[in-house]
């Protein structure tokens, strides 16, 4: 059935632009840094889980136990040593956003040499759980139901944490208010830097899942910021929930319009979309007017 076909491929890949998204939410609405080197962290965590599978013969879900914390290190020390300095010299938030810009831009071209050095600009892949299921008539790969699976697990979790434990409040308060939050005694420089690399993490693991079932080479970074920074505005900037739904949609839209329309339309779709959201809700679906 075409319809489910297209909710139950939309759900998958909305899954995936969530799950993205949700780690550059926090890096951008907490930590205020414009990271445009978010998806070479996506990209450095998919060919691990490649060299993981295809060379020690793991299972990436094995892999996303090791890929996911050296996310997070990885982005912690890329905060403490390149962003902790421009946080400091910072007079004014909107000065750290344009300062972090070019900071980011820098350390892209940094990562991504690196990675055509080591891989080539050839692209990988490789085989895990592609097996069709079946659902209803439509028919799945098993990979990217497991990893939809996953992300939704790893989604909710997250959501959880910030709005149940007592540092989610402290990070939802740095979202909100960093110059109150300081008043209440939360120290915004740790938390904005905890947050910076629990979305690091949170990339890696997309990483991890995207490569089960997609495609790669070392310059989709940018592809997959540019969808996560989309995803995001549209969203609502710092809003968790908004991130989660606003990929949902994205991912429906544009495969409908692949399948419905044209698959070469599908960037159209996305850009559309997002002058639509913004034309309507300028803050975004879940964002606050006057951030």
């Amino acid at each position: 059935m075409l319809i489910l076909d297209i909710v139950l491929g939309g759900l998958i890949l909305g899954g995936m632009y969530a799950l993205v998204a949700s780690g550059l939410t926090l890096q951008y609405g907490v930590a205020r840094i414009m990271n445009l080197a978010y998806g070479e962290v996506l990209v450095a965590a998919a060919f691990a889980s490649y060299l993981l599978v295809t060379a020690a013969a793991l299972s990436p879900l094995f892999g996303l136990v090791f890929i996911l914390p050296a996310g997070f290190l990885a982005s912690s020390l890329i905060y403490r040593v390149l962003l902790v300095p421009l946080v400091r010299r910072a007079k004014t938030r909107e000065a750290l956003e344009v300062d972090s810009i070019l900071a980011t831009f820098g350390l892209l071209f940094v990562v991504q040499g690196l990675a055509f050095v080591l891989f080539g600009g050839q692209y990988y892949s490789y085989s895990y759980l592609s097996v069709p299921v079946t659902i209803a008539g439509s028919t799945v790969p098993a990979n990217r139901l497991l990893a939809f699976a996953v992300a939704a697990v790893l989604a909710v979790g997250i959501y959880a944490a910030l709005m149940r434990t007592r540092t989610g409040t402290a990070i939802r308060a740095v979202a909100v208010d960093p110059a109150s939050a300081r008043l209440v005694g939360i120290d915004v420089q740790r938390v904005a830097g905890f947050a910076f690399a629990l979305g690091g993490g949170l990339c890696a693991a997309g990483g991890v899942l995207v490569s089960m079932f997609l495609t790669f080479n070392a310059a989709m970074g940018v592809v997959f910021t540019m969808k996560a920074l989309v995803v995001v505005i549209m969203g609502g900037v710092g809003n968790l929930m908004g991130a989660l739904v606003a990929g949902l949609l994205l991912g429906l839209v544009e495969t409908s319009v692949a399948r419905l329309v044209d698959p070469g339309l599908t960037l159209a779709a996305t850009f559309g979309l997002f002058l639509l959201v913004l034309l309507v809700k300028p803050t975004g679906l879940f964002g606050r007017a006057g951030r």
